[in-house]
């Protein structure tokens, strides 16, 4: 299973490269290369896609994905998301469209050239370790508080990143973000101050 994510993966960041558009992985494949593997049913990534760049990405990824250019409009259009699905694995990929914010824009300027796995030559780029800690407070504190998936990712990216972690960018972002106490309560779980 993680072989065939890893090849729709790196199908869909190859075609979103050639196509032009920025792009960062995040969600749970941005956490399992960050160390703190989860098995998923899908693959999640940030763009800044353009009006102008719909057609051309449509058409790119028809060939190996079911794809609605409408859909795809509509998501520019509204800063939202559409679904990509490999015709040959029915492998989701949810493309998720900036909206334009401080947060979203940053997390594409800071996107790191990562490996897709240890074995692999194939790169992608992928949200910071600390993006993704703060994507992931903001999707546990809009779903309430309740995900315990949610919450473990935090938890275990920060401890197994807790000795290169960007403390300043973290607080400095989770205060912007209103998550300062949320990221409070994850250190002092992992005892990082």
């Amino acid at each position: 299973m993680i072989d065939l994510a890893l090849s729709v993966l790196s199908s869909v960041t190859a075609i979103l490269e050639n196509v032009g558009i920025r792009y960062v992985l995040v969600g749970s494949f941005a956490s399992s290369i960050h160390g703190t593997y989860r098995a998923t049913a899908d693959i999640d990534v940030l763009t800044d896609l353009k009006i102008q760049q719909v057609h051309p990405l449509f058409e790119a990824l028809q060939e190996t994905f079911y794809v609605d250019e409408h859909n795809m409009r509509d998501a520019v259009s509204r800063g939202g998301s559409f679904n990509a699905i490999h015709f040959d694995s029915v492998f989701k990929v949810d493309i998720f469209v900036s909206q334009g914010d401080e947060f979203a824009l940053g997390q594409l300027d800071r996107g790191e050239l990562r490996k897709i796995s240890p074995d692999s030559a194939e790169t992608v780029y992928v949200a910071t370790v600390e993006d993704t800690v703060l994507a992931k407070l903001r999707w546990y504190q809009i779903g309430h508080e309740t995900s315990n998936t949610q919450w473990g990712d935090v938890i275990g990216i920060l401890a197994t990143s807790r000795d290169n972690l960007d403390l300043q960018y973290l607080h400095e972002w989770s205060n912007k973000l209103d998550l300062a106490e949320l990221l409070n309560k994850a250190l002092l779980e992992i005892q990082v101050n």
